[in-house]
């Protein structure tokens, strides 16, 4: 009998093992997933999944079988519609970046806020165009990708050469990840939005078109005015003054920069509670 409870009892820690293992997955995928596009999609899918058992359990034979037909052919359509995301937990995975991400320090969001705001206004009083996009929770490497890579550290003088005109990266934009620039002459995705006025340019709509589908915050330079403006969630601010601009970006890249700060000190919380 001691043999059979032992027996039972290691099966019920390896339960728990594996239980815990597969939430924590989840909770990363849910995490990755988060604030894109694919979030949608994943509320589609189980919209799909209602439908079919509300079929199976009242046997309607049509319905059913059209949702079993999806089904088949589904999981290949998942792998093609979440490739993005996929790919993007992929290389998280190989960078060890699944366990957990560096945030930045209050001293280091003023820091990149400050070397950005030298540049900008450098761009501005000559009229050099420029869109500069920083990363938040959405990850960018779908964008990132159509670049050159860079993983420089931040400074005012770089960012200003990267924009002089007839140089190999002044053309497209410039993508921001964490307290580096990751790449540059990166193409964006265009706003589609019909009430954007008609005096705004390619770059302005790039600039607004990826804070439509992603969580990003864009700082665009016209090279026609010189104005400065700033989009985020899609909506776009021109002409902001430079005491807003620095509030609202310190206030944007803070908050990230907390939220990611609050889940690293709770799994290290978890993970070195016992030794208290």
């Amino acid at each position: 009998m001691s043999y059979f409870t032992d027996l039972t009892w290691k099966d019920s820690i390896k339960d728990i093992i594996d239980i815990l293992i597969v939430s924590y997955i989840i909770y990363k995928v849910l995490n990755m997933v988060r604030g894109t596009r694919a979030i949608q999609l994943l509320k589609g899918i189980l919209v799909l999944i209602v439908i079919w058992a509300f079929s199976t359990l009242l046997d309607l034979y049509t319905l059913k079988w059209l949702m079993n037909q999806m089904f088949t052919f589904g999981v290949l359509a998942v792998f093609i519609i979440f490739q993005p995301e996929l790919r993007r937990g992929l290389e998280q995975l190989g960078r060890g970046k699944f366990f957990g991400r560096a945030a930045e320090n209050d001293e280091e969001v003023s820091k990149l806020i400050g070397e950005v705001i030298k540049a900008v206004n450098y761009l501005a009083r000559r009229r050099i165009g420029a869109l500069i996009v920083f990363e938040r929770a959405t990850g960018l490497n779908e964008y990132k990708e159509s670049g050159i890579q860079m993983n420089s550290i931040v400074s005012s003088e770089l960012l200003i050469n990267i924009f002089i005109p007839n140089t190999p990266l002044h053309d497209g934009a410039l993508i921001m990840q964490s307290n580096q620039i990751a790449a540059a002459a990166c193409y964006l995705p265009l706003s589609e939005n019909p009430f954007i006025s008609k005096e705004l340019g390619t770059r302005h709509r790039a600039g607004i078109g990826v804070t439509e589908v992603t969580d990003a915050v864009s700082v665009i330079v016209s090279e026609e005015t010189g104005q400065i403006s700033l989009a985020i969630n899609g909506q776009v601010v021109r002409d902001i003054r430079e005491e807003s601009l620095i509030s609202k970006l310190y206030e944007e890249l803070r908050t990230h920069s907390a939220l990611s700060e609050k889940r690293n000190a709770f799994w290290k919380w978890k993970g070195g509670g016992t030794n208290g």
